[in-house]
């Protein structure tokens, strides 16, 4: 069973990807969650789309191989959180079936090609995914750690970390 902390985020996670609104979570969630992603501008580009597409592939993958409990093809709450945890998590899953997304979605937003996202389009990007900006404003100006007004890959990818594997509520990344 995953920590409190974990717990917390891996239920904010389930919720997010529930596209259908019906408690589970299905390969069709997740091609949702991925034509979201790639709906965003710089998601159209074939390279972009491609590597997004099979990132989202993989993850669910992974979680159906490890979570599918009952052989549904399906993964409810405490399935989803239990893979989380167990396999998804897990340092040899871990690059290919998150970190892939994030650098794939990186390269999406980054709009103008210059390897930062900055503020407007880190807030821009999670507005297209449905995150209130006010949310997203206040999480960049922690995310940006050394105060240049933009986030480097390295920043972004050490947000996505914390959010994913760090227990510290107070991590950035959290």
């Amino acid at each position: 069973m995953a920590d409190p902390a974990k717990s917390q985020k891996f239920n904010t996670v389930f919720d997010w990807f529930d596209q259908g609104g019906d408690g589970y979570l299905s390969e069709s969630d997740f091609q949702q969650m991925a034509a979201l992603f790639t709906a965003l501008p710089g998601g159209d580009a074939p390279e972009n789309a491609k590597a997004l597409n099979g990132a989202f592939d993989r993850w669910w993958s992974l979680l159906l191989a490890g979570g599918d409990s009952d052989g549904d093809g399906k993964l409810d709450r405490q399935e989803f959180i239990d893979v989380m945890e167990s396999s998804v998590t897990a340092p040899e899953n871990f690059e290919t079936a998150v970190l892939s997304i994030a650098d794939a979605f990186m390269r999406i937003v980054d709009t103008n090609g210059d390897g930062t996202l900055t503020f407007n389009e880190y807030v821009q990007m999670y507005d297209g995914l449905g995150i209130d900006p006010a949310h997203s404003s206040e999480a960049f100006r922690r995310l940006d750690r050394d105060g240049d007004g933009a986030l480097g890959y390295a920043e972004f990818r050490t947000a996505i970390v914390e959010y994913y594997l760090s227990d510290d509520e107070n991590a950035p990344g959290n």
